[in-house]
């Protein structure tokens, strides 16, 4: 029998994975009618949401056939250089991800020390990061959110400050949504719920 956690987070996933092309190829899947007829006699178009597995007529079945053709295809790489100009326009921001780190780890009880011996990256490469000398891949700040039980709000700021945002047509940013708003950093459970998915390429140490 699946664990409730794996249950919602299929339902969590059926609920907001929006990558209409990669549903629309599952056997079985049945394509809703986007067009209409509105009240006032006009054609209207229903919203993309329509076409999510969470509207289907067995979403549980489409999901499981969905996993079966799953790999993980995420870029693994762990930091980023930023130019000469990205050294220059840091130096006068005010949010950048190093200088909006230590308070968003701080909320959740870590250090940077602390939450650096969670990730399988080099701590000579994560000081640089720390530092704002070198910037975090997507990959690297998600991982980051999760063995830290980092607060949602600090996570999407973090995010943005990268150049990055939760993407619902990626399958990785789905999960690590799921883990990340049901707080979800309890290792066993955790890597439960990325096997489920095939997740595989975050620097998480183990």
């Amino acid at each position: 029998m699946k664990a409730n956690y794996l249950r919602a987070l299929d339902e969590h996933f059926c609920a907001r994975y929006s990558d209409y092309v990669a549903l629309s190829a599952i056997e079985g899947y049945t394509m809703p009618e986007v067009l209409y007829v509105a009240k006032d006699g006009n054609i209207a178009r229903r919203d993309a949401s329509c076409m999510r597995l969470c509207y289907q007529r067995d979403p549980e079945e489409l999901l499981a056939r969905f996993k079966e053709g799953l790999a993980d295809t995420n870029f693994t790489f762990s930091f980023t250089f930023p130019s000469w100009k990205d050294r220059i326009r840091d130096r006068f921001a005010k949010h950048t991800f190093a200088k909006l780190l230590p308070a968003a780890l701080a909320r959740c009880g870590e250090t940077a020390e602390s939450a650096g011996e969670k990730l399988a990256i080099e701590p000579r490469f994560w000081n640089k990061i720390v530092k704002g000398s070198l910037y975090p891949e997507k990959n690297t700040v998600l991982a980051l959110a999760i063995v830290t039980g980092m607060q949602q709000q600090d996570v999407l700021n973090l995010l943005a400050v990268c150049g990055f945002e939760i993407d619902h047509a990626n399958v990785r940013d789905v999960v690590m949504e799921y883990l990340i708003i049901q707080k979800v950093t309890n290792p066993a459970m955790r890597d439960e719920c990325l096997s489920e998915y095939k997740i595989t390429n975050l620097p998480i140490k183990r």
